[in-house]
């Protein structure tokens, strides 16, 4: 054999080889939730190093934009920051999408001040409702208008992109309906944005996940959540989320997994097996910034997996759910 055709058998072989490799390599696809998408950012990078030969490829396009994917058949796994809506339910059954609903964690919503804002410690939720209810657009435009006492400033908002789990969850609990409040306010799925508005800016608020405000809570002021006039304030923490205290902003965060993927491509079951699993649970949801769910319920989680139940337990958010109570409730196709 010639030096040419030499050359040419070897770059033949190296492009066969690379092909196979393609085609050995089995990809699990994600798609949803800005806020889940750090958890399950992480648990991607650990499962990939313990299964070399599987690559999980994790989109961003907010939790709505997700089960419109998901509920097409793109993608297996959905992240939400929200349970899904009965429409979007609908539209996976429409077309022959049965999915398994995952509790993974509990997020709270944290409220923010720029830190030199010396008069909004704790708000009322009638407070924030006054701030953000669809009535108030073009209306409430100065903080004086929320509480007596407070100063002749402009208030600008900032807030979750409306295409957002979180922005769905903050309209049910402080205006009584999801998707409802003012649209004259700077939203965006990148929580970075907020953060530089709300920190550059004395007379901003805004509202988004606990995890983004404790990476940068050196910037940024928590406000003390009341229920009502005689309540105790209370900051959003770790703490408060996990022990219920911080209401009506905690909430479960959720995986949605695709029954076929689930039964047709071992690499997406071995992927959520690990997300599921306890230790793993534990460890780098808290290493993110979240709370890890009760070691039992990932208990009850992965069982519910494992037995493939599928329909969810929702038609939509409910406010004040308790990790046991969500555990409780019976799922419905």
């Amino acid at each position: 054999m010639n030096v040419i055709n030499s050359t040419r058998v070897a770059c033949i072989a190296l492009v066969l080889g690379a092909g196979t490799a393609l085609a050995q390599q089995r990809i699990v696809h994600t798609d949803g939730s800005s806020t889940v998408f750090p958890i399950t950012e992480a648990m991607a990078e650990e499962f990939q190093k313990k299964d070399k030969a599987t690559k999980v490829v994790v989109g961003m396009s907010g939790t709505g934009g997700g089960f419109k994917k998901f509920c097409r058949g793109e993608t297996d796994i959905s992240n939400a920051s929200r349970p899904i809506r009965s429409v979007e339910a609908a539209d996976c059954k429409k077309n022959g999408i049965q999915f398994i609903e995952l509790p993974i964690a509990i997020d709270a919503l944290a409220v923010m001040v720029n830190p030199k804002n010396t008069w909004a410690g704790e708000l009322t939720v009638a407070e924030l409702r006054k701030m953000w209810e669809p009535a108030a657009q073009g209306k409430v435009m100065n903080w004086n208008q929320i509480r007596a006492g407070f100063p002749n400033r402009p208030l600008r908002l900032y807030g979750a992109g409306v295409d957002s789990g979180t922005y769905d969850y903050f309209t049910l609990a402080i205006n009584g309906k999801e998707h409802s409040s003012r649209g004259d306010f700077t939203a965006s799925e990148d929580d970075n944005v907020l953060v530089q508005g709300i920190a550059g800016d004395i007379n901003a608020l805004g509202f988004f996940g606990l995890a983004y405000y404790h990476e940068n809570r050196a910037k940024l002021k928590g406000v003390a959540i009341k229920l009502n006039d005689k309540a105790k304030g209370v900051l959003p923490s770790f703490d408060t989320a996990k022990d219920g205290s911080y209401q009506p902003l905690s909430r479960p965060i959720f995986l949605y997994v695709r029954l076929d993927a689930a039964q047709k491509k071992p690499e997406v079951a071995r992927f959520v097996e690990f997300y599921l699993n306890k230790a793993n649970a534990a460890k780098l949801i808290q290493e993110v910034g979240y709370v890890p769910l009760p070691p039992d319920a990932y208990d009850f989680v992965l069982q519910r997996f494992r037995e493939r139940r599928t329909g969810t337990a929702f038609t939509g958010s409910k406010v004040g759910v308790s990790v046991d109570e969500l555990l409780k409730l019976p799922l419905t196709n």
